[in-house]
């Protein structure tokens, strides 16, 4: 899976000369939290709820409103956003954004061509990209198999065996835990306690049978 897949692309951008105010304007009238700064096309910034919230005054200072909304007025992008944004390019795997996200604390990454926005990516829809590939919205029987080695050879006796049964598999995936594997698959039938027999028939070790129904 790539980037481009789970970014949005819908992109609402603002000039280093945008006033906070108009920047909160923008977040509330889209439902949006983060706001690229741009000039020519060119990435500059990023504005941010979190980054507005940071430099206004506190609600504790005796400050009127009309005193708080003119400094909100005089304070632009270009006084506040991050300069020095983390982004990664459309064609990056998914893996590589969930990385940059987990190493750097980010709960957002700029998509960026030629230093060109074209989309962000949060760890939202990283999230929505793990349920999507594990399957766990569709319809069918999620079976969990505890292997003590991930053997060659082991997916083509899979393979055969759920061929034999006449079931299709629409997804596996593989876990690696402690010292041993687990194989989540996605099997497409509604019988999971046939699936766990023919399992556990064959010398499988089955430790967890869930069924999503229609």
């Amino acid at each position: 899976m790539f980037v481009k897949n789970y970014m949005s692309s819908n992109l609402i951008t603002i000039t280093p000369d945008t006033t906070v105010i108009k920047a909160l304007d923008l977040m509330r009238e889209h439902d949006i939290h983060r706001l690229p700064v741009v000039v020519n096309g060119q990435l500059q910034g990023l504005v941010t709820e979190s980054i507005i919230a940071k430099h206004s005054p506190s609600t504790a200072t005796s400050l009127s409103v009309h005193e708080l909304n003119y400094l909100l007025n005089k304070t632009t992008a270009q006084d506040i956003m991050i300069k020095q944004v983390v982004t990664v390019a459309p064609d990056a795997l998914l893996e590589q954004a969930a990385v940059l996200m987990r190493t750097k604390n980010l709960g957002v990454l700029v998509v960026v061509e030629d230093n060109r926005p074209v989309g962000i990516i949060t760890d939202k829809d990283v999230f929505d990209a793990f349920i999507d590939v594990s399957g766990y919205f569709v319809p069918g029987t999620r079976i969990v198999i505890e292997l003590q080695t991930d053997r060659a050879g082991i997916m083509e006796d899979m393979g055969h065996l759920f061929n034999k049964a006449n079931l299709n598999v629409p997804q596996i995936a593989l876990y690696h835990v402690n010292d041993s594997v687990q194989m989540v698959l996605h099997v497409d039938t509604q019988d999971g306690e046939a699936v766990r027999q023919q399992l556990e028939a064959a010398g499988y070790k089955v430790t967890s049978v869930v069924v999503k129904p229609e």
